[in-house]
Formats: structure tokens, sequence, C-alpha cells
């Protein structure tokens, strides 16, 4: 399979996990990237570490791609794709990445011309840099099969891909989204918890992100409840029941729930 020709819009954290990721998964090859920023310090720093073209100018990612990936921060959006209305050709797809922004309101901005522009939406995360990254996709107004199918094979090269309806866009968006910030926040605080134990600094942060990543591959490989597993390992006047009793006390569930619906709200309002 010919590899994907592709631009990207945003050299930001995303786009730089994305850039760095495809790359890993071989699923196309530098010279077949062109990452367009407006600061010059993501342009050489993406150059010096991936490889890939860069340019100050959004418009130079058209030339021959197959998809270009939108991912800049909502507030800039307009003003960043404004120089591409009408000037897509037939063909050529659109994946947004953008927080919050509805399908329908990039195809406002990129519906210059006679060419109805195929947009997809996604929200990935940073995971992908290391191939363990999960998007969710849906299609916009004018996206045909054929663009689904691009938009599922870049991200599924560095990761898992779900196709959800666009309603739900918000909530994976507070969800998956911007959930590795919380998982990086509870490993941090159970190796924190090493710490004030007794154990050293690295050697509780291996403990704590091998605990994580380890149970969070029991619930995908078994399918199986997080409940059921947790019961599990939850003896009678245990270790684990009494270190449950204490999270219950202090509210941890309901500090994660409030997480995801804070941040699906505020997914919401910069779409706004």
């Amino acid at each position: 399979m010919a590899n994907l020709r592709i631009g990207i819009i945003g050299g930001g954290q995303m786009g730089t996990a994305l850039v760095k990721g495809i790359l890993r998964a071989g699923v196309t090859s530098a010279d077949c990237v062109t990452v367009a920023d407006v600061l010059e310090s993501a342009r050489k720093r993406l150059a010096l570490e991936t490889g890939v073209r860069t340019t100050g100018e959004a418009l130079e990612v058209l030339s021959g791609a197959d998809v270009v990936v939108v991912a800049v921060k909502p507030q800039v959006m307009r003003e960043a794709l404004a120089p591409l209305a009408g000037r897509f050709t037939t063909g050529q797809t659109v994946l947004s990445i953008v927080a919050g922004v509805a399908t329908g309101t990039i195809e406002a901005i990129l519906c210059g011309g006679d060419v109805p522009v195929g947009v997809v939406r996604a929200m990935p995360n940073t995971p992908a840099l290391v191939g363990a990254g999960i998007a969710a996709i849906c299609p916009g107004r004018h996206a045909t099969d054929a663009d689904m199918e691009r938009a599922q094979r870049l991200l599924s090269a560095v990761g898992t891909v779900v196709r959800v309806d666009e309603r739900q866009m918000d909530a994976v968006t507070g969800l998956s989204g911007s959930g590795p910030g919380y998982v990086y926040t509870v490993i941090e605080a159970l190796a924190d918890g090493g710490v004030k134990m007794g154990l050293p600094k690295p050697l509780a942060l291996k403990l704590a992100a091998h605990t994580v990543l380890g149970a969070a591959r029991m619930v995908i490989e078994t399918g199986e409840h997080p409940a059921l597993l947790r019961d599990r390992v939850t003896s009678p006047g245990g270790t684990t029941i009494a270190g449950l009793h204490a999270l219950e006390a202090n509210g941890l569930r309901n500090a994660l729930m409030s997480a995801v619906e804070a941040a699906t709200k505020r997914s919401a309002e910069l779409g706004g």
C-alpha cells in the first residue's frame, strides 16, 4: 500500500505526537509529511527530531496531500484555516483533531469553492506517540467512506480507533482526550504514596506506572468488568480493602467523574 501523503497544520503537542507515532509505525515516510506552524522554534524542532518538511504557510501543506490534519488550538482555528478556503481538490481528506469544534464549523470555513470538503473529526490522545493511543472518529456531512477509511488508517497506526456519533465527541474529549492527564496524576500520587512509606522515588514511579499499565491490560485483554477484577484482588480484611476504603473516604470516584464532566463541558464551550 502506498504511503499516505500527509499535511499537518499545527506542530504542537498533539501534532508532534501524531507525526512521531505515524513515522514510528511506518504508515508513511518523513518525505511524505509536511507540517505547517507559525512558530519557527516548533518548525526547527520537528525538522530536527523527525526529518519532515516544515513551513510557516498553511497553504503549502495542501500540495499533493491525501490527508490534511488540522491540529491547532480552537482559539486560532479560523485564522489558521482561512488561507485554505476553496483550495481543496477532489479526493482530499481533512482530519480535524481540534477539540470541541464540530465538522460543520470546519466545513463552513473550508468550503469556499465548488469542491465539497470531506471532513472527519477525531479526538486522539498523546499516547499515540508510543503507539498506545485511542481515537474516536466521526464523519462530516461530505465525508465519504474513503475519507473515513483514510482517517482510520492514519490513526490506527498509532493506536486503537473507534467510530462514534458526533454528539458524543465532547464526552470522548473529556474522557480519553484529556484522560492521560488524569492518569499521570494518579501515577504520580501512587508513587508519592510509596515514597511516603519509604520507597525510593525511581522505584516508586516504576511500580506505580507498571501497576496502572498492567491493570489496564487486564481490563482490555480479559474483557471483564473492572469491578469483577477488583473483587478478585480484594480479600476479606486484607490490604486492598483497607486501601479502597481510604479511596472511597477521600472521594476518588467523585473526583474522576467530575474531571470528565468538567472537561466535557469545556470541550463544548471551545466549540461554541
